[in-house]
């Protein structure tokens, strides 16, 4: 990892990077070039200061790519849903979200696979980025919510540039509206695009326009928006933790969530059970 990446890293995860003990036989060490299989979906073998370094270095190096922070309900819909399987494999990084798919990298033999989860994510990002003059654009959210996203990380980030906000209908944008907002999103100089649609929907957005824009770099962080902005309670960190979020979730937004989880977890776990995860690159 460079130097300057690693000056501005939280003492945590330059901790995690730079002491990592070497590989035990049957092990590999983690990195953004290896991958690993969970139910067919590749996940990169990350944890968040490499996923900081990737990112950095396609900014520099005028790379473009899009991210996909991958969870179980993600690997569950992408077993019925051949195009969001594809955009998996056509991502520049598939980051382990959630803590069974951190378990299911450690029991592939990366050890160093941690947690890289989207509200973690773009905080590392957004320091970064206040430092080495990245500008962010925030893309969903209902009303209000991306504008109140970038308000919060410009306070809390002194330096960060903001490049831009929208929040899109709550329905498929039109062919001239898809290159409008293209347009405004190049027309920021973005070199991040922060997405918050949910799953698959985000997905979906980032590979259909991923050739229209210019940014180095697309992320489908999901309920960061909320989460950043107080509109929805995170779970502790204890919590998170214990793979055990989806519980608090549910507890949070029962509506929404008990049905999506209820289906995911036993699906989930017979299908790691059915297909243990291993290495692929």
């Amino acid at each position: 990892m460079s130097s300057a990446i690693v000056s501005v890293l939280p003492t945590s995860l330059t901790t995690m990077s730079t002491e990592a003990s070497s590989p035990a036989e049957g092990e590999f060490a983690a990195s953004a070039d290896e991958h690993y299989d969970v139910m067919g979906v590749p996940v990169s073998a990350v944890n968040r200061p490499l996923a900081v370094e990737r990112i950095a270095r396609w900014i520099a190096e005028g790379e473009r790519h899009y991210v996909c922070i991958r969870d179980a309900h993600g690997v569950i819909r992408a077993q019925t849903d051949a195009e969001l399987m594809a955009i998996h494999h056509e991502a520049g990084m598939v980051t382990p979200d959630g803590m069974p798919i951190v378990w299911a990298g450690r029991k592939a033999g990366f050890p160093d696979v941690d947690r890289v989860y989207g509200p973690d994510l773009v905080e590392d990002l957004a320091e970064q980025a206040a430092v080495d003059g990245w500008s962010i654009f925030y893309y969903g959210g209902n009303d209000g919510v991306a504008d109140a996203f970038a308000t919060a990380f410009e306070q809390r980030f002194p330096g960060l540039k903001s490049a831009g906000t929208f929040c899109p209908p709550f329905r498929d944008l039109t062919a001239d509206e898809k290159r409008d907002v293209a347009k405004m999103i190049n027309d920021s100089g973005a070199d991040i695009v922060l997405v918050g649609l949910s799953t698959p929907k985000q997905e979906k957005w980032m590979a259909e326009m991923r050739p229209s824009l210019t940014a180095a770099a697309l992320l489908g962080v999901g309920a960061a928006f909320d989460f950043h902005t107080g509109s929805v309670r995170q779970a502790p960190k204890w919590i998170q933790r214990s793979g055990l979020e989806w519980l608090f979730r549910v507890g949070m937004e029962p509506k929404r969530l008990a049905k999506r989880y209820f289906v995911v977890v036993p699906r989930f776990a017979i299908g790691i059970l059915r297909n243990r995860p291993h290495r692929i690159s």
